[in-house]
């Protein structure tokens, strides 16, 4: 019987072992992590995600795939597993410049290449921009509790039979040692990977993000919103949670490139505020929010995106799935499905 190691606990490891699990349905499958789901730290940045499925990929090749289909997970979830805590809801998303100059389309088609997946895009009138906007369109897509998402991830890997251990590593050979039997480890550990001994990816950064957790407005707001100048920028996204907003409203946000602070900075905490109530009126003044949390996440981001591929380090298989920044959750089930794939036949056995 095959055995397998996922060291990481955030939505990508979670996601590739049951990924693994269905692949795989015979192998021992083990979780080990240093945070599991509840924790809150900045440096376990999918505690903080807001989160929701929008396209951040333009390829034309794996990123974008990556994206797809988890598109299409989340699809089948929403319907089918409501208790998983994705949500079908749509989103309006604005740009403060004209399409050609914010990174949306992709350079070898010219097109946005989500158009056809999501079902179509329905442009926002010019009289229906908020105030700077460029350009809008209102799209199908999903928004996901993460205080649901992450702990029934946690529940479906315990209901089929994944073990979740947690454990501290300071080198990726620790885990050879720990686990003898593995036939692989898939490091999933995220920003840990900078640091970690036998990895040490020096392409890693952190990409601080703020957010706040505030109660729903008496009218719930019936869709999710973003806006930005361009696609890397600094965006102001507003994010109901649940049905009807019951579950509070995530507001956000920034994108603070190597910036390790895992402190709320309250200062800016009301610019988001403002930024939001502005954005969508239906919040109310900034002053009568009322707040349930701050949050902050280190986003695991690196310099050419997601590392998805296998080593052998001291002749024992490493499939490496990290750095996907802040796309980890709409990328996930795509992400999991190419660390599986790298699975070779004589390590299945």
């Amino acid at each position: 019987m095959s055995c397998y190691v996922v060291v990481g606990a955030g939505v990508v490891g979670l996601t590739t072992a049951l990924e693994l699990k269905d692949r795989h349905p015979s192998a021992h499958v083990t979780i080990a992590a240093k945070y599991l789901p509840g924790d809150s730290f900045a440096d376990y940045a999918s505690n903080w995600g807001g989160a929701n499925w929008f396209p951040a990929s333009a390829d034309n090749g794996r990123q974008e795939k990556w994206d797809s289909i988890t598109y299409k997970k989340f699809r089948h979830l929403s319907s089918a597993r409501p208790d998983s805590g994705v949500k079908a809801m749509n989103i309006r998303f604005h740009y403060d410049r004209p399409i050609e100059e914010v990174g949306i389309l992709t350079p070898s088609t010219g097109k946005l290449w989500f158009e056809d997946l999501v079902g179509g895009l329905k442009p926002i009138e010019k009289d229906e921009l908020p105030a700077g906007a460029a350009f809008g369109f209102e799209m199908a897509s999903f928004v996901l509790d993460v205080q649901r998402y992450l702990p029934w991830l946690q529940m479906e890997a315990h209901s089929r039979g994944i073990e979740i251990h947690r454990k501290i590593f300071t080198d990726i050979r620790e885990v050879f040692n720990l686990y003898p039997k593995a036939s692989a480890v898939f490091n999933c550990t995220g920003l840990g990977s900078l640091t970690l001994g036998g990895v040490e990816d020096k392409m890693l950064y952190p990409a601080r993000g703020q957010i706040l957790l505030v109660e729903g407005p008496k009218e719930p707001i019936p869709t999710m919103y973003f806006q930005a100048p361009h696609r890397d920028a600094d965006a102001t996204h507003i994010f109901p949670r649940g049905k009807n907003g019951i579950g509070g409203v995530i507001l956000g946000g920034c994108r603070e490139k190597d910036n390790w602070d895992g402190s709320v900075d309250l200062e800016f905490a009301e610019v988001i505020k403002r930024k939001c109530c502005k954005l969508v009126p239906q919040l109310g003044k900034p002053e009568n929010l009322k707040i349930i949390k701050h949050g902050v996440g280190l986003r695991p981001s690196r310099k050419g995106g997601a590392r998805v591929e296998g080593e052998y380090i001291d002749g024992k298989l490493v499939i490496h799935n990290y750095g996907a920044g802040g796309t980890g959750f709409q990328a996930s089930w795509g992400l999991a499905q190419e660390a599986v794939d790298l699975i070779p036949e004589r390590a299945r056995l």
